[in-house]
């Protein structure tokens, strides 16, 4: 017999769980349910569309076209409208309902539109989408004046890309350091006196209050408009007023909403399915909901390092659980170790990392080494003799020993209150402890200095 699954999402989750099944199960039926009209495609990439590196192409998932049909894997365009959990079936806004025996949740996430006034007006984008790039990309000209709203993870990856394309850019960050979800309050202050020192204007402990249309005309409009000395003359071409908390008004060509993102689980109303931050699953990837599996950043998985229940959004998180869930929904009977929080950032050529618990333990101990004029930076967590967090900057020789000993969980004995003392003497503690306690395999390139 063979079994119907339905694959809700074609971002890298929903490729990965597609691809697996087939793998193992040649003669089951894969339906894969995407709401863009473009095939799938990596949001991760989309940077390297706006500085020029990639074509939009190059930004797919899989570059031969027919792909998916060479899998026989069924592509449908449409959004999920409803799910029906009793009956098995799932309402598309295309009128098409699909019946599943093993479905598979894996939208993703949609940005957050902060309660702004005029946040709504022409030349104010979120950068989530391959429409949103292309609108971006006729926008941000050199020399074009762009505010970016948010300085996350996300944030500071869109930024590098305006930056590269020469616009005069302004951050504006609500927390009082930049990337404050992923970097201590050393790091992600290093991090903004770094953007700084490389031209780029940021505010932090500040916030845009409201956007306006107004001002003079930019761009040839403008200059035609100061010669004719038509300079309160409005057009399409007028840019954009922001007010800043801090009294400031800036004039706009284009403003990025990079303030966060949700998961996409409004369908899912009347399910039956436990939702929190997320969808929450267990540690097969499963709901509360036999046959109903959820992977990527819709998914409330356990934490490797708290053992809570959270939404890790990174990509290799995704691809991850969706490897988990597509074992599960074979039967398989496999477990995740739990979600590894693991975020890398390269912020105009500084590379920063945090891994597991970088945010630190009340009842353990840290250590923290800051070179403010190298713009180096190391903070090691423990709890015990047992690194639990870490967070890096300019120092990339220790990345892949950082997260060898968080996710091994090694013992450090004597070795943690070297490090204590010295924690660039990483890789001696990881030779001398690791390997005879972790399955844990550091990738051979970490070894290099």
């Amino acid at each position: 017999m063979t079994t119907r699954h339905v694959i809700l999402g074609n971002g890298p989750a929903g490729v990965v769980a597609a691809e697996q099944i087939r793998k193992q199960r040649p003669h089951d039926s894969i339906v894969m349910v995407g709401a863009e009209p473009e095939p799938p495609y990596s949001r991760m990439a989309i940077p390297y569309l706006l500085i020029g590196k990639v074509g939009e192409k190059g930004t797919y998932l899989r570059k031969d076209p027919d792909h998916f049909k060479r899998q026989n894997i069924l592509e449908v365009q449409a959004r999920a409208t409803r799910l029906d959990t009793k009956g098995k079936v799932v309402h598309l806004d295309n009128g098409q309902q699909l019946p599943y025996d093993k479905l598979l949740i894996a939208t993703g996430a949609r940005p957050i539109s902060p309660p702004i006034p005029g946040v709504k007006l022409p030349g104010v984008y979120p950068c989530w989408t391959l429409e949103n790039a292309r609108q971006i990309i006729e926008l941000a000209k050199p020399g074009s004046r762009v505010l970016q709203m948010g300085a996350g993870f996300i944030g500071c990856i869109i930024m590098e890309a305006l930056a590269l394309r020469g616009v005069k850019l302004t951050v504006v960050e609500m927390g009082n350091r930049m990337v404050p979800r992923m970097m201590t309050e050393g790091a992600g202050s290093m991090i903004r006196d770094w953007c700084i020192a490389k031209g780029v204007n940021v505010h932090c402990s500040t916030k845009v209050e409201a956007i306006e249309q107004g001002g003079k005309p930019a761009g040839l409009m403008g200059k035609i408009g100061a010669a004719l000395g038509m300079g309160g003359v409005q057009s399409s071409d007028a840019p954009l007023l922001a007010k800043l908390s801090n009294g400031e008004t800036l004039e706009c060509d284009l403003i990025i909403s990079a303030t966060g993102v949700k998961p996409n689980l409004d369908f899912l109303e009347g399910s039956g399915l436990e939702v929190d931050q997320g969808l929450l699953v267990d540690d097969h990837m499963q709901t509360n909901v036999p046959d109903v599996f959820a992977a990527g950043d819709v998914a409330q998985v356990r934490d490797f390092s708290t053992g809570q229940k959270t939404v890790n959004m990174i990509q290799p998180a995704a691809a991850d659980d969706a490897r988990i869930a597509a074992q599960n929904m074979m039967g398989l009977g496999t477990e995740t170790q739990g979600s590894l929080a693991m975020n890398v950032l390269d912020t105009l050529g500084l590379i920063a990392a945090s891994f597991g618990q970088w945010w630190g333990s009340d009842t353990g101990q840290s250590v923290e080494l800051v070179r403010k004029e190298s713009f180096n930076y190391l903070r090691l967590e423990f709890e015990g003799d047992v690194l639990i967090g870490a967070t890096s900057l300019g120092l990339t020789d220790h990345v892949g020993v950082l997260r060898g000993l968080i996710q091994g969980k090694i013992r450090l004995g004597e070795w943690k209150d070297i490090l204590l003392e010295d924690p660039t003497r990483l890789m001696e503690a990881y030779l001398a402890c690791a390997q005879s306690q972790s399955t844990w395999k550091l990738p051979s390139n970490s070894l290099q200095h």
